[in-house]
């Protein structure tokens, strides 16, 4: 195949390789290819086994895997329940004790959970939803800060097969409106504030201005963190702690069918409705045990682990609630920013809790790398064993700092690649198998099959792609709530036969893949397809450069002009020239960005994504539209006030 029919062209490749050590490697899970082998010879085997080792089901089922495309059914005719799996079989193991959640709040107050005290508190709350009416099937929306009532309102819903929709605490009432709506919502659950930058945000006062719209809300619980005052409204508004100081403390388990809407949750699209993802039980459990066991390596009985997303994204509810209570873990939730109160927030509470397990955001990482060295130096690091990413691609040189001044040479990195949609990791080193490569999540997980094509659906097998998923998996989304349709359209019709979510990726040489991001995010230069996650590890990899995002603007000469977006390191300075060459040196003189633009922070959501949106239309010029989503909406205001004093390079 010629390069000229890659859809992405692959500029840049990396040689450097880390094996895992021979210490890790003789303590690990997985420390040979037996799991691949076993997934390739027959993965419905393969998934088979892992249910039945990673989970407890009430009845088996009676096939593994219904696949009508795009539809599949898994574990076809077993029940089991979530809430059980998670909470009952560990108290029944005689590891009611052991610490489930060690909760740190922003202003520094704590809470210590145990699975016993998990478990006495899901079932109160079970009962209280099922005193407002809720019943199995009903939809119930989530709307909390981070504490540990947002994983016992997940928790309770699935114990009782109502279906929950959590709605990211930085939402703004609009966005919890088009939720609850489009989910047709009994009940939800909020709070009256959570702690934000040493404030209170408040929450209860965003859900009264979208329950104006919301017919279908029958009740409000609200669960008192911030201590802020709100208005409730009687009949409909009940405060979370006097209704559990007198619910019924016995809930039992109730037998789920493997098939039973588990959640939605809402992929926020930048344009039109946002889509409410389905996931169902038996799979998504199945798929969320399996691959925190073996990806993370987990230790019950001496891990300490550490995810800092939150619950209302993907992450959370598979990495934060699913995943790691199903394996029975202990975790470190923290409710705050990672600079409150001083930079060296996160590396605190892992030396607090000696945290041997910690999974963050390539943007958290670059933002740490911003703030320097110093900050994590003040602090001991050494229980970490394992650290791995998720949300983006990671460039390589920050997977670098992350490795050197994080792991401290010593950790196996696991970049991870997966989706809402997906459900749970789709692709990632196993860290006592995989020689990494920084940068690079290096090859789908066993089980999972994927492929890249060119624009015509032809295998790639070098350079750049679409990257495409060839057989089902547990984990994945039985469609979109409500239209199946847009379901069919958004994931199936690019590519007859495969999924295809819209990322790109390359294969280097050794067959290693490399993540590009979204396909939506490469831009066309002079008839170069060139991906904006090269240009920003290009950037990146200058000594002065902390963070960088690109941009394709409307340029009448090359039909593209790529335009960046860089913050430096702290105290360091570099020419825009000077880094415009670093770029043709690194990647090629094609890559060269057109204008660069200096700035303190970049326009980043919540969770971490850099809004690539917003810097085109900065670029171009154009209204902003909604920027309710952003962490920091000053952020935008600066970069406009730029780009408008900037003169671009010709």
């Amino acid at each position: 195949m010629s390069e000229v029919q890659h859809a992405i062209d692959a500029l840049s490749f990396e040689q450097r390789k880390f094996p895992p050590s021979a210490p890790f490697v003789a303590t690990a899970h997985a420390n040979n290819r037996d799991l691949f082998i076993e997934a390739e010879g027959d993965f419905e085997a393969f998934w088979a086994r892992q249910a039945r080792d990673n989970v407890s089901w009430n009845s088996p089922w009676t096939k593994v895997c219904e696949w009508d495309l795009p539809f599949s059914e898994w574990f076809v005719g077993g029940t089991l329940n979530v809430s059980y799996n998670c909470l009952d079989r560990h108290v029944n193991a005689g590891k009611g004790e052991k610490v489930a959640f060690h909760w740190e709040g922003e202003p520094g107050d704590t809470r210590t959970v145990t699975y016993s005290q998990l478990l006495d508190e899901v079932q109160r709350f079970a009962n209280v939803l099922k005193s407002l009416g809720v019943v199995k099937g009903d939809r119930v929306n989530i709307y909390l800060p981070m504490i540990p009532e947002a994983a016992i309102a997940m928790l309770a819903c699935a114990r009782i097969g109502a279906a929950h929709s959590v709605v990211f605490g930085g939402f703004s009432a609009q966005a919890l409106a088009d939720r609850i709506n489009d989910a047709q919502a009994k009940v939800l659950i909020t709070a009256d504030g959570g702690w934000r930058r040493g404030e209170v945000f408040p929450l209860k006062s965003q859900a009264d201005e979208a329950l104006k719209s919301t017919p279908s809300i029958e009740h409000v619980v609200v669960v008192r963190r911030g201590n802020n005052p709100v208005e409730m409204k009687s009949g409909r508004d009940h405060w979370y702690h006097e209704e559990m100081a007198s619910a019924d403390p016995s809930c039992p388990a109730e037998p789920m069918d493997a098939e039973q809407l588990l959640f939605l949750l809402y992929t926020s699209g930048t344009t039109g409705k946002p889509k409410g993802i389905m996931h169902t039980t038996g799979g998504y459990l199945t798929h969320v045990a399996y691959t925190f066991k073996y990806v993370f390596d987990h230790k019950p009985d001496s891990d300490v682990y550490w995810c800092t997303a939150d619950v209302g994204w993907v992450t959370g509810h598979s990495y934060i609630v699913y995943g790691p209570l199903a394996n029975g873990a202990t975790q470190v939730m923290y409710e705050g920013v990672p600079n409150f109160p001083a930079n060296d927030r996160v590396w605190s509470i892992i030396e607090k809790y000696r945290v041997t397990i910690f999974y963050t955001a390539p943007t958290a990482i670059r933002t740490y790398m911003k703030w320097g060295v110093q900050e994590p130096a003040k602090h001991d690091l050494s229980s970490l064993r394992l650290i791995g990413s998720v949300g983006e691609p990671i460039n390589p040189e920050a997977w670098m700092w992350y490795h050197e001044h994080i792991g401290q040479g010593r950790c196996p990195i696991i970049d991870t690649w997966w989706q809402t949609e997906t459900g749970g990791i789709m692709i990632s080193p196993l860290p006592g198998v995989t020689v990494t490569k920084p940068g690079s999540a290096t090859a789908p997980i066993p089980g999972v099959f994927a492929e890249l094509v060119d624009e015509s659906g032809s295998r790639v097998e070098r350079g750049g792609g679409y990257l495409t998923l060839t057989r089902p998996w547990p984990g994945m989304l039985r469609g979109v709530w409500g239209d199946q349709k847009r379901y069919r359209e958004t994931y199936w019709n690019r590519f007859p036969g495969r999924y295809f979510a819209g990322d790109g990726a390359k294969l280097d040489d050794d067959g290693y893949l490399w993540l590009l991001g979204r396909v939506d995010d490469v831009m066309n230069v002079s008839g170069h397809r060139i991906s904006t996650t090269e240009v920003e590890s290009a950037l990146v990899s200058h000594p002065s450069v902390a963070e960088a995002a690109v941009v394709g603007a409307n340029d009448a000469t090359t039909g593209q002009a790529i335009i960046a977006y860089v913050t430096l390191r702290g105290g360091m300075e570099v020419g825009e020239q000077l880094l415009r060459e670093h770029v043709a040196k690194e990647i090629g003189a094609i890559a060269k960005p057109k204008t660069i633009y200096f700035t303190p922070d970049l326009p980043k959501t919540r969770s971490g994504k850099i809004m690539r949106r917003l810097l085109r239309d900065v670029a171009e010029g154009r209204n902003l539209g909604d920027t309710t989503t952003l962490a920091d909406a000053s952020v935008v205001s600066e970069l406009q006030k730029r780009a408008s004093e900037s003169p671009a390079e010709d």
